[in-house]
């Protein structure tokens, strides 16, 4: 009777830890009772009755990322080629995620397929590669639409590979390189033009910088000359002037000295010799000169006649 009594006490501590839950953060329970959902268990310490209460579904709050094969769509312009998308979703309401759908990742995965085929068969291919971001915006707005009965929120969606057919991408290798000789050709004819530009301003520049240097240089040996000038014009009006002012203080000393007319002829004759500085041949005396009686000899020496 013990025994038995024992193993009862045992089995009700096993039912009543059995009852006893703990959601962990980040995490929800749906709860069933007999089949029928009770309720939403959220964080913390939860407990449920025996036989009649069930855990249906642990439903992960958390930010999840699911990466979907390639899918062949077909563009506008009837070129096939495979996308493979990356759908970021969040569970939002554990309810209607555990009894909206039956398998919502595969309903995802075919709700974005189907999403993709709709928005690529409307673009051309040119379009479509570059385009992306268009894409992941209309992908995300539909999928978030259609996912919200679900309990599910899209919050990104992106493209991760556009795979064109492998003739489309030689051909678009060749456009490319086609188009890089290209901006190369006009690059380097762009530099071959600046560099001539360049090469002709410099040597206007040179041309320019020798003439105004001449031009200085010009205006330089005129000035010089023109100083030169002056200062023996200068020169020559100075020596003037002391001439004159020594002839002057010399007839001034001899009308002091109280000279006769005797004198003062004499001085006149001295004063033709030297204008004569020994080029002249003959020189005229006049007659009045001439005439004074004792001079006779004095003329003798100062005739002279040169050969």
């Amino acid at each position: 009777m013990g025994f038995v009594v024992l193993i009862l006490l045992i089995l009700a501590v096993i039912i009543a830890v059995s009852c006893i839950k703990i959601v962990p953060q980040a995490f929800a329970y749906v709860v069933e009772r007999l089949g029928a959902y009770q309720g939403t268990w959220s964080v913390g310490l939860h407990f449920k009755m025996p036989f009649i209460d069930k855990v249906a579904k642990k439903v992960n709050l958390k930010e999840q990322v699911v990466d979907f094969a390639p899918q062949p769509v077909i563009t506008k312009d009837n070129v096939t080629m495979r996308i493979d998308t990356v759908v970021f979703f969040q569970i939002t309401d554990p309810k209607l995620f555990a009894y909206g759908v039956e398998n919502p990742i595969m309903a995802i995965e075919n709700l974005t397929a189907t999403t993709l085929r709709n928005i690529i068969g409307e673009m051309e291919l040119d379009q479509t590669l570059t385009s992306r971001e268009v894409i992941n915006t209309k992908m995300r707005s539909s999928l978030d639409i259609a996912t919200d009965p679900w309990g599910i929120k899209v919050n990104r969606v992106e493209l991760k590979n556009i795979i064109p057919p492998a003739a489309i991408q030689d051909a678009m290798e060749k456009q490319m390189k086609a188009e890089r000789e290209r901006r190369e050709a006009i690059l380097r004819a762009e530099g071959e033009k600046k560099s001539t530009i360049l090469v002709a301003e410099g040597q206007k520049e040179s041309v320019i910088l020798e003439a105004e240097a001449e031009k200085q240089s010009a205006i330089l040996r005129a000035e010089a000359q023109k100083e030169k000038m002056i200062r023996e014009a200068e020169g020559e009006a100075e020596a003037i002037l002391k001439v004159q002012q020594a002839t002057a203080d010399g007839i001034r000393m001899i009308r002091e000295a109280g000279a006769d007319q005797s004198v003062l002829t004499i001085k006149s004759l001295e004063a033709f010799e030297k204008a004569a500085d020994g080029k002249a041949t003959k020189i005229i005396i006049p007659s009045e000169i001439q005439g004074i009686a004792g001079l006779a000899s004095a003329l003798r020496e100062v005739v002279v006649e040169q050969k």
